[in-house]
């Protein structure tokens, strides 16, 4: 599994429906949207501005991360984002490879 970080803004009806809803019934429909795809959801968490939905989530692949963002963006409900996060023995590992690389100029 790989984790991603969701980060959400409202539109304007997609608030109408937040209000409608209330912020644990659309937690649970956001946790079974992700569940739906064979990941799981570590946490979620609204926040004041933009963005105001903030979701970590593990699932199988970029494809299904991919998946999952379009889906609910072409919804019309919530501007997404999508960040690939990559642990601390990740980056020791990129540390450990050498890359041929030339600046610009150099």
């Amino acid at each position: 599994m790989r984790k991603y970080m969701f980060r959400s803004t409202y539109t304007q009806a997609g608030l109408a429906g937040l209000l409608k809803e209330g912020g644990t019934r659309r937690r649970k429909a956001l946790t079974q949207t992700i569940e739906g795809m064979g990941g799981s959801v570590e946490s979620l968490y609204y926040a004041f501005g933009d963005p105001d939905l903030y979701i970590i989530a593990d699932l199988p692949d970029d494809a299904t991360a991919a998946a999952v963002s379009m889906v609910i963006g072409n919804a019309g409900a919530l501007d997404i984002s999508v960040t690939v996060l990559v642990t601390p023995e990740t980056i020791d590992e990129a540390i450990g490879k050498s890359v041929p690389y030339r600046p610009p100029g150099a």
